[in-house]
């Protein structure tokens, strides 16, 4: 029988089972939601509306409105879905946990989002070292209905594709681990910075955010704005491939860039800088490259 902590994130005997079963794509089994789960997600939602309103991107806001996505309750992802397809066609897909990072681009490139059904414990609510719901589907899910947007993230899981090709032709066993491991860096260094933590220039003067880390930060939205210690420049690729990041503090260093047409350039660029071999032996540090992440992109493409 299904405790009391229903499906709070690192509590949940439903995913714990399922990953056990190694069952990576799961139901979202609403029905598990606890009264504390309801009132996380209420609690999350209610200060974070009047921080998008200042400091997201419009088309952020434009999607929230788009999702209808309800104040009061944990959406249900095929609601969710019904809105988001026509849209964009991307659709946001449940699963149970971590999912390695070559499957995870591929199913961008298919308009799949895989999306954690979780949510955070409601006593820590401003800190979580992983995705819960919230980050996925009020944080990434409103600027999947945009279709510059989402284009991008097509885009990524080809270039995705376009790096395991690459590696395969690479015959010296070494060499191409060490290249496949430098390759997810900078691409989980990309996506990091725009995906996750990007700013974007308002036509009027100064910025706003577009990232899915900070517009499910209620404290690091308005700190990545208005804070003077953060450092903010344009985007530049050989910056950002080579620039490590840290997950458990407010970000130091962010990136700016014009416009979606610009972000989708730049994720034409990474690609051809994959195939170019500019991206096979970057500068180290975070993040760390596991083996699972490493097997996938090694046994993508037979």
């Amino acid at each position: 029988m299904q405790t009391a902590a229903g499906l709070t994130t690192t509590q949940a005997p439903f995913i714990e089972q399922a990953q056990a079963r190694g069952e990576k794509f799961i139901r979202q089994p609403y029905e598990l939601y606890s009264e504390e789960n309801q009132e996380t997600w209420r609690a999350l939602y209610r200060r974070m509306l009047p921080r998008w309103e200042k400091y997201a991107n419009e088309k952020f806001l434009e999607g929230v409105s788009n999702l209808a996505l309800d104040p009061n309750a944990v959406p249900r992802l095929d609601d969710i879905n019904k809105f988001l397809e026509p849209l964009s066609g991307f659709k946001a897909k449940a699963v149970s946990g971590y999912i390695p990072a070559y499957l995870f681009f591929d199913c961008l490139r298919t308009r799949e989002f895989p999306t954690t059904i979780t949510i955070r414990d409601g006593r820590t609510l401003d800190y979580l070292p992983e995705p819960d719901i919230f980050h996925d589907v009020a944080g990434h899910v409103p600027m999947h209905t945009d279709r510059q947007f989402s284009d991008v993230l097509v885009r990524f899981g080809e270039a995705a594709r376009s790096a395991a090709m690459h590696a395969q032709e690479i015959t010296d066993r070494e060499e191409r681990l060490r290249t496949v491991e430098s390759i997810i860096k900078g691409m989980a260094r990309f996506f990091w910075f725009t995906v996750e933590f990007g700013l974007m220039n308002r036509p009027e003067g100064g910025y706003c955010v577009y990232g899915s880390g900070l517009l499910s930060s209620f404290g690091e939205i308005e700190h990545c704005i208005e804070s003077p210690e953060v450092q903010r420049f344009p985007f530049q690729l050989e910056w950002v491939v080579n620039q490590y990041f840290e997950i458990d503090h407010y970000q130091p260093l962010l990136f700016i860039v014009d416009s979606f047409e610009h972000l989708f350039a730049e994720v034409g660029r990474l690609e051809e800088w994959i195939l170019a071999g500019k991206l096979s032996n970057l500068s180290g540090g975070e993040p760390a490259v596991n083996e699972t992440d490493l097997q996938s992109f090694l046994e993508a493409v037979s």
